[in-house]
């Protein structure tokens, strides 16, 4: 028996994104979506990504309660607000998260995208699919793009949630001092949310790279991580103030545009071109040395 003929056999003890990509061998129009909703499937029926999801709804919960307990709103940007509008819970928790916890969060998913698949062997399964290794690779870049997602919203939501139950909610007073109502608010905040996923596009892309350099997904979730914060650093240093453009950070928390009147594009605009720097670059340097790898596992 030849071994293209052994794969089904083998398969069955595999993991199910495994599973479903040889599946998809006997339907290859559709083989591609097949991978991709395999891929999300597989992600959000980890308890890992829940448990990630549910650290990051519990960033705005404790800073709303201990502002609650407290009577005082001292610290990050919009934290003395929160007393007078529930809303501003919200804003505050993604300030607090994109620094840090969003970052090692998109760190663990993107560093497991491929180096994951082949710590588990199932790695040589899902090549095989008819959808090739090169739509692959991009199926595990849009799973964590996902990803990315559901984690700004978790904290957004979880924000308006909770300001809305222990503060009044009302009218938002801009940072231009414009007084919005509370529909104008939601939108704004859905807006950052977005500009907060457009913002770690580009390190998912890099997270997708060190994940194709080894099997170990630890090694790449660390590193994606670590790249992160020294980016970050770098960014506050004025020595390297020629350099600062360049960093995939540097536009982290460029959304404070978004609570102006009238709307200022200008940060979006330059996030969006920084991101799609980083993606084209990193995610060629991904492309080239995954067509290239010897997958033993």
């Amino acid at each position: 028996m030849s071994s293209s003929e052994a794969v089904p056999v083998e398969v069955t003890s595999a993991a199910p994104g495994a599973r479903a990509a040889v599946k998809a061998r006997r339907d290859r129009p559709s083989a591609g979506w097949a991978l991709l909703g395999s891929e999300l499937s597989v992600m959000f029926r980890r308890w890992r990504t829940w448990a990630m999801l549910a650290a990051l709804a519990a960033v705005p919960i404790l800073i709303a309660v201990a502002v609650r307990v407290t009577g005082r709103g001292r610290g990050p940007a919009f934290l003395d607000q929160i007393t007078s509008n529930g809303l501003f819970v919200a804003f505050t928790a993604l300030v607090v998260c994109v620094p840090l916890f969003l970052p090692l969060t998109i760190g663990v998913v993107a560093g497991d995208t491929i180096a994951g698949e082949a710590s588990h062997g199932t790695l040589r399964y899902l090549v095989i699919a008819p959808a090739g290794r090169l739509r692959l690779l991009a199926f595990k870049y849009a799973g964590c793009a996902v990803f990315c997602v559901a984690a700004a919203l978790t904290v957004a939501v979880a924000g308006a949630l909770i300001g809305a139950i222990l503060f009044p909610i009302g009218p938002v007073t801009l940072l231009s001092g414009s007084v919005v109502s509370m529909g104008d608010a939601a939108v704004r905040l859905l807006l950052i949310a977005l500009y907060i996923v457009v913002s770690l596009l580009g390190m998912c892309a890099i997270g997708l790279f060190l994940s194709t350099l080894t099997d170990v997904p630890v090694g790449a979730m660390a590193a994606t991580a670590v790249l992160a914060v020294v980016s970050q650093v770098l960014d506050q240093l004025p020595q390297l103030d020629a350099l600062h453009p360049w960093l995939f950070s540097h536009y982290w928390l460029g959304f404070a545009d978004f609570l102006r009147a009238p709307l200022v594009w200008d940060s979006l605009v330059s996030n969006v071109w920084l991101q799609a720097g980083y993606v084209a670059v990193f995610g060629a340097l991904a492309v080239g040395r995954f067509l290239s790898k010897d997958i033993l596992s």
